[in-house]
């Protein structure tokens, strides 16, 4: 037997999915025969799908007023809301001691408030339809709408350079539990937990194309994962393959990380050869990134991995760092 994933007739929002993971997001939706509303501060000059495939609405995700305002017009337009995605986040690398409390107030807005905010408008909308396809053939226990909220791994680790970033991550995996049981049977709310993501801005994060090798190369899978395998995994969260699960984390991490304290270890040679370790992903646009000129004494760039210490995991995933939607103006 088949299994198709097709989610036609549905209404899907994407926050930040003018590029980078959220790109990825909407791109899959589309796929899947989603209808997909999406949100950025700026309109791409190239539409995911291309022209005309999403509708796109510059709102400004801090603004609870506005992702009300978006929600009420979707909809008005559509109906009904089946899907929200909460993906828009980012932040800039730097020390927390640095950070001004107006800079850590928007990178709270930015990496929680926001899925707060959309949650909370698009929960009167959920809870008041019915299951798509009510009446015909949908299952009593069906839920009338899903929610997935973008988490990351640095929800779960220490992530130096980006503290408060990880903080709302974890926050933000904390609401994902508790709405799941707060809304229960209704509204399933799960989150999806990524770990470094190959987004444009991966070769930059990570410095030269042997520096994003060398990252990648900690994860047991051998590479990044590609934002469209976010998008996988949020179309299937909000499928009928997932119907009874509600307040799950999905780990899209390929592994993990690579346990750095192996390689100071006398067993830091057991798996180095491993037949089953495939060979490190080039990063994206990696051939001009390792004929671009460096600047003497330029420090790499935020996140890179000298090659001395390879092993250790950088300190940000990718898509801390590759969002469009960064709050604008706020600067350590």
């Amino acid at each position: 037997m088949s299994v198709m994933l097709d989610l036609s007739g549905q209404t899907v929002l994407v926050t930040g999915g003018a590029r980078g993971v959220g790109r990825g997001i909407v791109e899959r939706f589309l796929a899947a025969g989603a209808t997909v509303e999406y949100c950025a501060r700026h309109e791409p000059d190239l539409s995911p799908g291309g022209a005309g495939a999403a509708r796109f609405t510059a709102v400004d995700v801090r603004d609870p007023d506005a992702l009300q305002a978006w929600v009420d017009d979707v909809a008005t337009r559509h109906g009904r809301i089946d899907v929200a995605v909460n993906n828009v986040g980012g932040s800039p690398f730097g020390r927390f001691e640095a950070g001004s409390p107006r800079y850590l107030r928007a990178l709270v807005e930015l990496n929680f408030l926001s899925a707060a905010f959309l949650s909370r408008a698009v929960h009167p909308v959920m809870a008041g339809q019915g299951p798509r396809g009510a009446g015909d053939t949908a299952d009593a226990g069906d839920a009338n709408g899903s929610i997935i909220n973008i988490s990351s791994v640095s929800a779960q680790r220490p992530s130096p350079g980006t503290a408060v970033y990880g903080a709302a991550k974890a926050a933000l995996e904390n609401l994902t539990a508790t709405l799941a049981a707060e809304w229960a049977p209704r509204i399933r709310v799960n989150a999806v937990r990524c770990g470094l993501v190959a987004t444009e801005g991966a070769a930059d994060h990570y410095g030269s194309a042997e520096q994003y090798a060398a990252v990648a190369a900690t994860i047991p899978r051998g590479r990044m994962a590609t934002p469209q395998e976010i998008g996988d995994a949020c179309v299937l969260l909000s499928s009928p393959l997932a119907a009874h699960v509600t307040g799950a984390v999905l780990a899209v991490d390929g592994g993990g990380e690579w346990p750095a304290f192996l390689q100071h270890t006398p067993n830091a040679d057991v798996f180095a050869a491993a037949p089953s370790r495939p060979a490190a992903a080039s990063a994206p646009g990696a051939a001009a990134a390792a004929s671009a000129p460096t600047a003497p004494g330029a420090a790499p760039a935020a996140g890179a991995v000298p090659a001395s210490t390879a092993a250790v995991p950088a300190p940000a995933p990718t898509v801390a760092t590759a969002s469009p939607d960064a709050p604008e103006g706020v600067t350590p």
